[in-house]
């Protein structure tokens, strides 16, 4: 049964509400705040990838995202680079 919460626009709403709530400086925080930035960055990394896999037209989203987390992975930071594809990504939920 298809259902609002099941396409992919709400999909990427989803990725979007949870990358406006992750504060990457947060990210290596010990405890409950760092695991909280964890799951946000990683919620709106699998969301996105879920919305543009439903609909091509979410697939910016989800390619900045996995700029972002590619670069994050191989830096161990949220450098100029990550944080100029996390940009990108939050002025692409602006318009969504």
């Amino acid at each position: 049964m298809d259902t609002p919460a099941t396409k992919p626009a709400a999909d990427a709403r989803g990725a979007c509400v949870a990358l406006a709530n992750f504060d990457e400086s947060k990210y290596t925080a010990k405890g409950d705040e760092g695991l909280v930035a964890l799951n946000r960055w990683s919620g709106a990394v699998t969301l996105s990838a879920a919305a543009a896999a439903g609909d091509p037209a979410y697939k910016p989203l989800s390619e900045a995202l996995n700029r972002a987390q590619q670069r994050q992975v191989r830096v161990f930071d949220f450098d100029a680079e990550v944080k100029k594809d996390l940009a990108e990504a939050r002025r692409i939920c602006a318009d969504i």
